[in-house]
């Protein structure tokens, strides 16, 4: 055979699996490519919303976590002046109570040497009528006894 009928054929042959090929091979090669690159496009958006939705998670943690911080200042002073007001309510409290005892003890104090000076006054008085009966070596009638108690007690009373 000669040589140009092979080239031709050989020709023929390439063209004839080249047409094949570009018909039925390459359509269903380019859909799978095209799918590959949408494939490869969808995982690398994908991607970006993770990691935009990552960013956004982190700034939302930290505003979360600033939020509690302040919160948790708040908090803390609130009790810290609660604290306050409870030991001024506790101080003012002690000193009323502390004023309250001072004046019960002082009406206290007024009562019994009220009733110091009335039993001395009585003594006094008793030991006066006792020291001039004996002066006068006799027993005065308790009638007269109790007019001269009864004077003398005003009169130790009057100063």
């Amino acid at each position: 055979m000669d040589i140009a009928i092979t080239l031709v054929v050989q020709g023929i042959a390439f063209f004839l699996v080249v047409w094949l090929v570009m018909h039925f091979g390459w359509p269903a090669f380019m859909q799978a490519l095209e799918a590959r690159q949408r494939k490869i496009a969808e995982g690398l958006a994908a991607a970006n919303k993770g990691q935009k939705d990552l960013d956004d998670a982190k700034v939302t943690a930290q505003e979360i976590i600033r939020a509690a911080r302040e919160k948790a200042a708040q908090i803390v002073e609130q009790a810290n002046k609660r604290a306050n007001e409870i030991v001024e309510d506790a101080k003012q409290a002690g000193a009323v109570e502390g004023r309250r005892l001072v004046a019960h003890a002082q009406e206290e104090i007024a009562l019994e040497t009220s009733r110091a000076r009335e039993t001395l006054r009585r003594q006094v008085a008793d030991l006066a009528v006792r020291g001039a009966s004996r002066l006068l070596e006799r027993e005065i009638d308790p009638k007269t006894h109790a007019e001269l108690l009864g004077k003398l007690e005003l009169e130790i009373a009057n100063g």
